[in-house]
């Protein structure tokens, strides 16, 4: 009787899943603190990388399509990083180094590249903001995806 291999797919998805939740909550909490800023903008402010400004009128429509956009990214980024662990192996031997490494260049690729091709605008420049979100994409995103 041959062995049946256990599907990688319910803990690549669980760790796009952790990621997403951890990211959403530092940024939720975040702007809470800082500035006041409801949930429910911070989730437009993500739809409004493919409907632009018009998110912000959206209400609790484009702030579900935010949510949901949002966690679909983490489990593409936890997708890519299992995919890319297929291929180099120390992606998985070395997870802590590895995934905070990922967890930065995700930041880069979002706020470099994602974002300015996207219909959002900028976002943020304050310097806690961006600081803080750098390491919360190696503690929070790279690390749960690895």
């Amino acid at each position: 009787m041959s062995r049946r291999r256990d599907s990688p797919w319910p803990p690549v998805l669980a760790g796009g899943l952790l990621a997403g939740t951890l990211d959403i909550l530092y940024a939720c909490l975040f702007w809470a603190i800082r500035a006041d800023v409801p949930p429910t903008r911070i989730f437009q402010s993500v739809a409004a990388g493919l409907l632009g400004e018009a998110s912000f009128e959206g209400g609790a429509a484009t702030a579900a399509l935010g949510l949901l956009l949002h966690f679909s990214i983490a489990c593409s980024m936890a997708v890519a990083y299992y995919l890319a662990a297929r291929r180099w192996p120390a992606l998985m031997r070395r997870p802590v180094l590895l995934g905070m490494a990922y967890g930065l260049l995700l930041y880069v690729i979002m706020n470099h590249v994602v974002v300015p091709l996207s219909a959002a605008d900028a976002g943020s420049r304050d310097p806690t903001w961006i600081a803080l979100t750098v390491l919360a994409h190696a503690v929070l995103v790279g690390l749960p995806i690895a």
